[in-house]
């Protein structure tokens, strides 16, 4: 008789059901949730195009068809197509124990049926940074895969999320980084990428005359405010000015912390569901931190240490970018793949090449 092991079989378990939870989500969730899925299959405006993520979604899902299908059809079709992709990165033996990484992982199965149940960019980004993943499983040289997920990023970058072109510039630069010996290089690290990236934004300032903070989160949460706004409570406005080197520097500190640990959303106690939320956020983000200390005091993980360099750099790059606490969760649900390959760094899904042995034979008379 065919038996499913325990840990396979909770993952089917936790996709049918976030499957299903995903295909009845227009009798529960809220409308601001289906406004970019409307956007998406409406294309009011005729932005469709394959440049930029709005225009390359649209043409996306007018191209297979899906702009026309109820969204419940929609869920039923690509929730399994990106669970498969999901299992095909390995599921560890341990997965169905209620450890720490294991909850966590649980919790950003089930969140997918309430962000990508619909036309979702999420939904292209997911399928991107897969195959991202699956190169950096294959048994390749660390070159390799550095090479090949630099060209990935910024081709995709190019295509339909610009700010992915700086992922790479500071996992990098983290990679640079971390040849000085230095004490506690996780902190380290991630301080020094938050500097990079404000010289980034700095000299991006003095090119184009805004800076990136100032023109991308600042600029459309005061578009937000001006026009009374209501689903916006959870916006992430800097304390201080951000016209300003000084000010823009803060903005993008302040900006990180916020959307990875927020604190400062226990304002929001009033709101359970907020709280859950900004909750799975801070302890991902505590769990995966700790994980990136100790791979990068092991050299047997160097391969390991890339994935988290892509990781902490998408993470940096939040606090630039990110408009408010529902689109930073988002977002990290976006990257699915690469957090997966992170928390589950020590479970030897990542390959190496295999060691070719050479032989030496020795002539005796």
């Amino acid at each position: 008789m065919f038996k499913v092991k325990k840990h396979k079989a909770l993952f089917i378990f936790i996709a049918l059901t976030a499957t299903i939870m995903g295909s009845l989500a227009f009798l529960y969730l809220p409308d601001r949730f289906f406004a970019d899925a409307n956007t998406i299959t409406l294309d009011r405006y005729n932005e469709a195009g394959w440049m930029g993520s709005y225009p390359f979604t649209m043409s996306f899902y007018k191209l297979i068809g899906f702009n026309n299908l109820p969204y419940s059809i929609v869920a039923l079709i690509q929730l399994p197509i990106l669970f498969y992709c999901i299992y095909k990165l390995s599921i560890p033996e341990s997965f169905s124990k209620p450890y720490l990484r294991n909850v966590i992982v649980w919790i950003c199965l089930i969140m997918i049926c309430f962000f990508i149940s619909f036309p979702s960019k999420e939904f292209i980004n997911i399928i991107f940074l897969y195959f991202v993943a699956k190169v950096l499983i294959m048994p390749k040289n660390l070159r390799y895969k550095i090479f090949s997920s630099i060209l990935m990023f910024v081709g995709f970058g190019i295509i339909f999320r610009q700010y992915y072109i700086i992922v790479p510039v500071i996992a990098i630069s983290l990679y640079l980084i971390n040849l000085v010996s230095i004490k506690n290089k996780a902190i380290s690290n991630v301080f020094f990428g938050i500097l990079i990236v404000c010289f980034l934004s700095l000299s991006y300032g003095v090119i184009k005359g805004e800076f990136m903070s100032e023109g991308s989160r600042e600029s459309l949460n005061q578009r937000r405010i001006a026009r009374g706004d209501q689903n916006a409570d959870t916006m992430i406005l800097s304390p201080v000015d951000s016209h300003s080197a000084i000010g823009e520097s803060i903005s993008i500190f302040y900006g990180f912390f916020t959307v990875n640990l927020p604190l400062n959303g226990l304002k929001f106690w009033y709101k359970p569901q907020v709280i859950l939320f900004l909750l799975w956020q801070f302890l991902m983000f505590y769990l995966l931190f700790n994980y990136y200390s100790k791979a990068l005091k092991n050299e047997d993980f160097k391969h390991e240490t890339w994935v988290f360099h892509l990781v902490f750099s998408y993470f940096i790059l939040q606090g630039v970018f990110e408009p408010d606490l529902g689109s930073a969760i988002r977002h990290k649900i976006g990257i699915l793949p690469l957090i997966w390959l992170a928390i589950y760094y020590d479970k030897g899904f990542i390959k190496r090449p295999k060691i070719k042995k050479k032989y030496v034979f020795r002539i005796t008379k």
